[in-house]
C-alpha cells in the first residue's frame, strides 16, 4: 500500500512472546532489506506507511507506535484524524503524561496505557471510546490482532483470509497482491479481535450517522481497490461522467 504514504514506514512483528519494531524514513523498498526482515521474527505482524495529516515529518512520528505498559506490549497503526486530540493531550499532560511526538495517534497510546480496565480488549475499548473523529486502527499485542473503525465509518478497513491466516488492511488491492480472499469490511463502530481461536466482533459504540471520506475515492485509493463496498475505478469513472 505504498501509494497511501511515502514519508515513512514501519513493521512490528510478534513471535507470541515479544513484539519487535523496525521503522525508517522513506519508501518500504528502500527501508527494509533482508536483514531487517530477519529481525522481525514471528507469526503475526502489522505495517504502516505514513502520509502526515497531523504532527511532524520525522522518524519519531513514524508508525507503528510500540509501547510497553501495565497491559503489556501493544503496537498501534492509525489512519485518520482525531478532532479532540488536542484537548485530550492537554488533559494528559496536566496529569503527568510525557509525549514524544506531535501525532494525534500517541494520545490513544496514552489512554490505553492509563486505562484501569482489566484486560487488553477492555482497555482498548475504553481508550478509543474517548476519541472523536476519523479513525481506523490496527493494533497488535503479542497474541492478538485488533481492528477498529470509528462509528461514522470515515476511513476504510477490510478483512481477508490467506489460507489459515487473517488479514486486515486499508484497501482490497493489498489482498489481491498477496493472494488473499476478501471477506468483508470492518463495520463502522466495530472492533474485531483476531487470535488463535478465530475472530471475535464487538460493537461497543452507540449508533452514528455513516459518513465516508470522499477523498478515499478521489485520491488515496488505488483504482483496482474496492473501498466502502464499491469499485474505486467505477466510482471515479462515474464522478467524471457526472
Amino acid at each position: 500500500l505504498q501509494h497511501r504514504g511515502q514519508e515513512s514506514c514501519g513493521i512490528v512483528a510478534s513471535d507470541g512472546a515479544e513484539l519487535r519494531l523496525e521503522r525508517a524514513m522513506g519508501h518500504v523498498s528502500d527501508a527494509f532489506n533482508q536483514s531487517h526482515l530477519d529481525r522481525l521474527r514471528g507469526t503475526s505482524a502489522i505495517g504502516h506507511v505514513r502520509y502526515s495529516t497531523a504532527g511532524e515529518v520525522s522518524i519519531l512520528e513514524a508508525q507503528p507506535f510500540l509501547v510497553n505498559c501495565q497491559h503489556g506490549q501493544i503496537a498501534v497503526c492509525h489512519n485518520g484524524n482525531l478532532v479532540n486530540a488536542g484537548d485530550l493531550r492537554d488533559a494528559l499532560v496536566r496529569t503527568g503524561a510525557i509525549f514524544q511526538t506531535n501525532s494525534d495517534t500517541e494520545v490513544v497510546v496514552h489512554l490505553f496505557a492509563r486505562s484501569r480496565e482489566e484486560g487488553v480488549e477492555a482497555a482498548v475499548i475504553e481508550a478509543i471510546s474517548q476519541v472523536r473523529g476519523a479513525f481506523s486502527f490496527v493494533m497488535m499485542t503479542r497474541d492478538r490482532l485488533i481492528g477498529v473503525r470509528d462509528p461514522h465509518g470515515f476511513r476504510p478497513l477490510a478483512i481477508g483470509r490467506l489460507r489459515d491466516a487473517w488479514v486486515v488492511c486499508s484497501e482490497t488491492c493489498a489482498l489481491d497482491l498477496i493472494g488473499a480472499t476478501y471477506v468483508r469490511d470492518v463495520e463502522p463502530g466495530e472492533v474485531v479481535i483476531i487470535s488463535k481461536t478465530g475472530m471475535k466482533s464487538i460493537k461497543p459504540f452507540g449508533p452514528a450517522r455513516h459518513s465516508q471520506c470522499i477523498f478515499e475515492h478521489v485520491y488515496f485509493s488505488r483504482p483496482d481497490s474496492y473501498v466502502f463496498g464499491e469499485s474505486v475505478n467505477e466510482v471515479r469513472t462515474q464522478l467524471g461522467r457526472t
